[in-house]
């Protein structure tokens, strides 16, 4: 039997490769492009890693339970036989000595080399790769997708005291708007209903493309702002909605204070996705200067505001922090009347987690972990009653889903399980299979987390 570095040598061997994330959509993101790179060069990516001879492992450390969830993760697929593992991920480059010493981890890739893991790992030069369209239907497992998320950028200038992902991902980079695009129709291509465009500081793009194009890296199509005026976030929709075919469009994570009210008036048709997910982090002004965030609730009320008025019925989630260093009593029920005020569609309360070399891992007051549940706990119940009156709302509406999951077939058909354009959860059942197809759907009925339908169109 070859040992491990002669496998990964010969290029030619063909291997049955795991993959697997802990996080965020841009990790998704990055796995389904090595995806595409290992099945390249002819190596098969298979479900589970029972029947895996290598496994890459895109790590995360956004919480502790995030970095505990990722050292599990390795240590699941060694003990599933796997004798050759890749870490990669914000975890592994924030902890490189403690991931190589995980069982059966071969290789540590930090973020920094992560877009070259394949080639590094098959000991290839990156022009080897003849990439495939990013098929919908052939990434197996548990991550299997149908929506394809899309890297537009990566890194973050901004300095929260709270996140450790700036540290573990860098400074803020956009990609070329011609990669962006050839990503898209690589995926249209591939059978895809739904493009996320994703980044560590999604609202960020174009920040530094005046450098990108001076070097030459890119070419931007007619159209786009001058080199004079700078690039927006707003200038990347309007390019991929122009320049694909894309009919369903959707944002991720935006940070409030890269957005103006101009930036809704891309919101007028039906491709783009009305569904925005704006961190907040506090309602309390005191502990958003603590945190060292950029926006305030006045700023974000407003904000809210303008969205509501080009979008009535527009999805809003967000992100809270529960707990942060200092929080008292009062800043805690500033947040809360905050969120009750602002009215969620829903949203991730986090309780705060110190992590390495941040700042507010170093701050007075760290609030005892019993309190941070109690107030998770009450935010969450806060945050599911303006959610569960927001889909209240859309019974007895139509609405387009988009099927991502096939549940289970039952007496009267598969169980189908898909999201609205405001990102409402849906379920119904189909007399076939209808993973990602697009139906019209009367909605009949709340089910807990979900809107129970009927298929309109089958």
């Amino acid at each position: 039997m070859p040992s491990a570095d002669s496998k990964l040598s010969d290029s030619k061997l063909i291997m049955k490769i795991f993959l697997d994330t802990i996080g965020c959509r841009l990790n998704q993101s990055e796995i389904e492009s090595m995806a595409r790179e290992f099945r390249a060069v002819g190596h098969e990516i298979v479900a589970t890693a029972e029947h895996a001879e290598m496994a890459v492992v895109n790590t995360c450390a956004v919480t502790m339970q995030a970095a505990s969830d990722s050292r599990s993760r390795i240590r699941s697929i060694a003990r599933a036989g796997v004798n050759e593992i890749v870490a990669t991920g914000c975890w592994t480059t924030l902890q490189p000595k403690e991931a190589a010493a995980l069982p059966n981890v071969l290789r540590v890739v930090t973020n920094d080399r992560k877009d070259l893991l394949v080639a590094d790992t098959l000991n290839l030069e990156p022009s080897t790769f003849d990439l495939e369209p990013i098929d919908r239907s052939l990434l197996p497992g548990l991550h299997r997708r149908t929506r394809a998320f899309i890297k537009v950028q990566d890194g973050c200038d901004n300095h929260c005291t709270f996140c450790v992902t700036t540290i573990a991902r860098g400074q803020g980079r956009s990609r070329p708007l011609a990669d962006v695009i050839a990503d898209i129709n690589s995926a249209l291509a591939g059978g895809s209903k739904e493009i996320v465009l994703t980044g560590v500081h999604l609202g960020s793009w174009g920040q530094d493309i005046s450098t990108e194009l001076n070097a030459g890296i890119s070419t931007y199509p007619t159209g786009m702002m001058s080199l004079n005026t700078g690039f927006h976030l707003r200038d990347l929709v309007r390019a991929v909605l122009r320049e694909t075919d894309t009919k369903r469009l959707r944002l991720s994570s935006l940070e409030p204070w890269d957005l103006d009210a101009d930036f809704f008036s891309l919101w007028t048709g039906s491709r783009l996705m009305p569904h925005l997910h704006l961190p907040l982090q506090s309602g309390s002004e005191s502990t958003l200067k603590r945190m060292g965030r950029k926006t305030r609730p006045g700023s974000f009320r407003e904000l809210v505001a303008a969205a509501r008025e080009v979008m009535p019925d527009v999805a809003i989630t967000t992100d809270i922090i529960t707990g942060f260093p200092g929080e008292t009593e009062d800043e805690f029920s500033e947040t809360l009347d905050f969120v009750k005020e602002i009215k969620f569609t829903g949203g991730h309360i986090f309780s705060y987690s110190p992590r390495p070399a941040t700042g507010a891992a170093r701050m007075k007051g760290q609030v005892k972990p019993e309190l941070r549940k109690k107030r998770n706990h009450i935010l969450q119940e806060a945050i599911e009653e303006s959610a569960k009156s927001y889909r209240e709302k859309f019974v007895g509406q139509r609405m387009s889903v988009l099927w991502e999951s096939t549940t289970g077939f039952g007496e009267y058909g598969w169980r189908m399980e898909g999201w609205t354009g405001n990102y409402l959860r849906v379920s119904a059942i189909a007399p076939a299979p209808r993973w990602n197809e697009v139906d019209e759907v009367e909605l009949t009925d709340l089910d807990g987390e979900k809107l129970k339908g009927v298929i309109c169109n089958s």
